[in-house]
């Protein structure tokens, strides 16, 4: 700056004003200063952009939700309540490290975990007593604790739908499964049913066939009601509802009831959709359904 100041006090008669002067000075000062305001956002969006890019977070986040630890199970392989849980488990992609209960559930050893001698039953630190047993609670818990959305959705009116479908089988289906089964099947009545008393065999049979007929209604109500149309409750993919009702189904074929066609389609569709997940445990369902009626037989 005193440089150019000098060359114009000796020659005030020069064509170059003190604006030009200054002029190429302010270009010099804004050329520099443009490039470095255009190259900071790049060189900022660069840097921001390179650690988001190099994050573990979301592969982590993947990994742990793939990931899922061994489960121990206790179950009865004749059992539809049991092959409930084992296709669930198979299905959702769990280690299970099955334990046959046959035979145990009244020892003084899985009483003390579980008062109710029932099965199946999962072992989990994360649970407050350890233990749970009731095959629906089962799947509800471990889709919840696990996000298996696929089998238990996340949205209200969806997820109360298969709640409802569960329900209503309990409560409901499988009370008149069960009494249309048991005495084929050979497991003990439910205390105040007629087939646990001491009636005629007469009334028992009347009680069975009763129960037979009953099946047709809320059968029904699945097809009509849960389903929709749909090919499964869940929609395109068996929910823990399709698994639970397609395995109950499974005790039918003991009394040779005749399912309507839409529900023969409808199991062989879940398991065509599990594969060996549900065809394992069915194949055990299935084994001693085929031993009873041969002894039957006999």
């Amino acid at each position: 700056m005193v440089k150019t100041v000098t060359k114009s006090v000796k020659k005030p008669g020069a064509k170059v004003k003190p604006k030009a002067a200054a002029k190429p000075a302010a270009k010099t000062v804004a050329k520099p200063a443009v490039k470095a305001a255009k190259a900071a956002p790049k060189a900022a969006a660069k840097a921001s952009a390179k650690p988001a890019a190099k994050k573990p977070a979301p592969k982590t986040a993947k990994a742990k939700a793939a990931k899922k630890p061994a489960l121990k199970l206790s179950m009865l392989k004749p059992s539809v309540n049991n092959m409930t849980v084992r296709v669930f488990a198979r299905a959702a992609g769990f280690d299970a490290a099955e334990t046959d209960a046959w035979g145990h559930t009244r020892s003084s050893e899985y009483m003390a975990r579980n008062p109710a001698h029932l099965t199946p039953m999962i072992e989990d630190k994360g649970l407050p007593r350890g233990v749970l047993w009731e095959s629906c609670a089962i799947m509800q818990y471990l889709a919840n604790k696990y996000g298996l959305e696929k089998f238990y959705p996340k949205a209200p009116a969806r997820r109360a739908m298969v709640d409802s479908a569960m329900f209503y089988l309990i409560g409901t289906l499988y009370p008149y499964v069960a009494r249309a089964t048991y005495p084929a099947l050979g497991f003990p009545q439910y205390a105040g049913e007629v087939g646990h008393s001491d009636a005629h065999p007469d009334k028992k049979s009347e009680a069975q066939k009763a129960a037979m007929a009953a099946i047709a209604e809320p059968l029904e109500v699945f097809h009509s009601f849960f389903r929709d149309g749909k090919p499964f409750i869940g929609g395109q993919n068996p929910s823990i509802a399709d698994i639970r009702l397609a395995a109950t189904l499974e005790f039918l074929a003991v009394i040779d009831y005749a399912l309507p066609p839409w529900a023969t389609e409808y199991m062989a569709a879940i398991e065509k959709k599990l594969g060996k997940a549900y065809t394992e445990p069915a194949g055990d369902v299935r084994g001693y359904i085929a031993y009873v009626r041969s002894q039957a037989k006999a």
